[in-house]
This record gives C-alpha cells, sequence and structure tokens, in this order.
C-alpha cells in the first residue's frame, strides 16, 4: 500500500481549497528513516570523537560535534512529528539556535587552535572525514525524498546536508595539512565550518518565524 501524504484539513489547519500542504513529516517512512539516520549519527560521532580528541583538530572537532547535534536534534524532529504547527516550528527554532551556538563554539575553537598547539596528523584528518561522508552521504540518501517540508522537516535535511559539505572539506583539510606540515588549514577549515552552520541556522529560524506567524 502506497503511502499518502498529509491531507489539506481545512477545518483544522484554515488552508484552503487546492492550497499547498509542506510535508510534515508524519508518515511511518519518514520515522523510519529518522530513526535510521539518528543511529549513523550516533555511530559516525563516536568513531570520530575519538580521532579529534587525540589529533586536536578543529575540523574534526566541528564534524564530530555536529554528528552529535545532529543526532539530538533528529530526535527532537522524531518526538515532535504530528503535533501542531507551533510545537513543530518551535522545535525547529531550538534546532536552529543550537546550530548557531555549536558554530560559535567551532568558531571559538579555531581561533584558540590558532594561538597554540601544533599541527595535526593530515592523513587521520582525511580518513576520518572520508568515514564521515560516507555516513553522511548514506544518510542523505535516506532522506533525499523529503528534503522539502515544513520547519521541522526541512531543518534535517539542511543539517545532513551541512554534514555532507563538512565531511568533504574535513577529507581536503587533511590533505592540505599533510602537504604543508601546518596547523593553519585546519583552522581555516574549521572557521569556514563555522559560517555554514551559521548561515543554515539563520535559515532555520527565519523559516520557524514564518510558519508561526502563518498559523497564528
Amino acid at each position: 500500500m502506497t503511502e499518502s501524504l498529509p491531507s489539506c484539513d481545512p477545518a483544522s489547519s484554515g488552508c484552503g481549497c487546492g492550497a499547498a500542504v509542506k510535508f510534515d513529516g508524519a508518515i511511518p517512512a519518514y520515522r523510519r528513516i529518522l530513526m535510521a539516520v539518528i543511529a549513523i549519527n550516533g555511530a559516525a560521532f563516536l568513531a570520530i570523537a575519538g580521532g579529534a580528541a587525540l589529533q586536536g583538530s578543529a575540523s574534526l572537532g566541528a564534524n564530530a560535534l555536529d554528528f552529535l547535534a545532529d543526532a539530538a536534534t533528529y530526535g527532537i524532529s522524531l518526538a515532535v512529528i504530528g503535533r501542531s504547527v507551533a510545537v513543530r516550528s518551535g522545535a525547529a527554532m531550538i534546532k536552529g539556535a543550537s546550530l548557531a551556538a555549536l558554530a560559535l563554539f567551532i568558531l571559538g575553537y579555531a581561533i584558540w587552535r590558532a594561538t597554540t598547539g601544533a599541527a595535526p596528523e593530515g592523513f587521520i584528518i582525511t580518513g576520518l572525514g572520508a568515514l564521515g561522508f560516507f555516513a553522511n552521504a548514506l544518510a542523505a540518501l535516506l532522506l533525499v525524498r523529503h528534503r522539502e517540508g515544513d520547519a521541522n522537516v526541512r531543518s534535517v535535511w539542511l543539517c545532513t546536508r551541512n554534514d555532507l559539505i563538512q565531511s568533504l572539506v574535513v577529507a581536503a583539510t587533511g590533505l592540505a595539512v599533510w602537504l604543508t606540515a601546518s596547523r593553519w588549514p585546519d583552522l581555516i577549515a574549521g572557521a569556514i565550518l563555522a559560517v555554514i552552520f551559521l548561515h543554515s541556522a539563520w535559515s532555520i529560524l527565519k523559516q520557524s518565524r514564518e510558519e508561526l506567524r502563518a498559523a497564528a
């Protein structure tokens, strides 16, 4: 049996006949996908966090923390599926704010590492970046059909897309560190990733506010 998207109920949602309804994730298939993606992110966090701690790498630290944050925020997304617009948008705003805080932490860590510590091992960064890319590519393949939707659904896709970009940057950073024997490529990558996270956080917060205003 084919699972259909939620239909528009004018009496309960206030939408007019023929109005576009944003996908809110309220189907069993999407819930199963989220549970699989949470498991993928949790496993990737454990693997990459160990390397980040041993190497003192800003880019690996950003990668590991983002996997952990994503596992937590995907759990929030799963919990609020099927709830009211206010609850879903509020959860998305929390995720956007958390992503912004994570970005600022990573930026601060990169600045701190710029003044202390030796260059990490480039091949380890590249190897763990490649591992992260594989994990993110798998998650993206599971989620790509549901990349559009309400703020809650959209935030899940944006986080996954960020991780995919991030892992490529981390892998390239490891190569640059190895070629230059310098910590600067790692620190610059950490700063770039922080900016990407801030942009996505703003996008999530903006859509959440728009949906809350529309619901009101």
